[in-house]
């Protein structure tokens, strides 16, 4: 059986509020942006809803693009991927640890996850922004890469990371274009196909 995201070791409680919080705020973003749209959403409106103060909310969000942007499961995915068996190539090794990051969340964090990529795609103040958080998830991951295979990351370890990277986006633009699609099949899906070489 895999290793879920519930499996991680514990954290302490002061930590454990803090994202309890940080994902509060995030989650009545979400709805608030869905209900009313993003541009009409106001942090103010976003604090009110989550019960915060407007310096609380900045404490976790630097700006209003933040609390769209922030992902909670890069870290995860991080961790999951380094411990995937080392004789297990890169691209099923990450297969494995999305699935065992992301199979465990509930309906609703999956859409939530949804709702953000949805964001990210149509807001172009979202888009530019997420380019620069895409090129420091690039290294997080080549390195990453690169311990796991030994090697330092080299122009082959960031044309391998840049691949994933590519795939994933192609399929987090498919899943934007139909509501109704399996948001994780569709990343799978696109993994597999790198694996197997990309044939057409």
């Amino acid at each position: 059986m895999l290793p879920s995201v519930r499996d991680q070791p514990p954290i302490g409680l002061r930590e454990r509020k803090k994202a309890k919080t940080r994902a509060a705020i995030q989650s009545h973003a979400l709805r608030l942006f869905a209900e009313q749209g993003y541009a009409a959403t106001t942090v103010d409106q976003i604090a009110d809803a989550a019960e915060v103060s407007q310096s609380t909310f900045f404490r976790y969000f630097p700006t209003k693009e933040d609390v769209v942007l922030h992902d909670r499961y890069d870290p995860l995915m991080l961790a999951a991927f380094a411990r995937e068996p080392a004789d297990l190539g890169p691209i099923a090794a990450m297969r494995r640890a999305m699935r065992s990051v992301f199979g465990s969340l509930s309906a609703h964090e999956i859409e939530q996850e949804r709702m953000r990529g949805r964001l990210i795609l149509t807001e172009p103040e979202l888009r530019a922004r997420a380019l620069d958080r895409t090129v420091g998830a690039l290294h997080e991951f080549g390195d990453a890469l690169a311990a796991r295979l030994g090697r330092p990351a080299d122009a082959e370890i960031r044309n391998l990371t840049g691949a994933v990277f590519g795939v994933c986006m192609a399929a987090f633009v498919s899943a934007g274009d139909d509501p109704d699609a399996d948001y994780l099949q569709l990343i799978d899906d696109a993994l597999a196909h790198l694996e197997a070489g990309l044939p057409v």
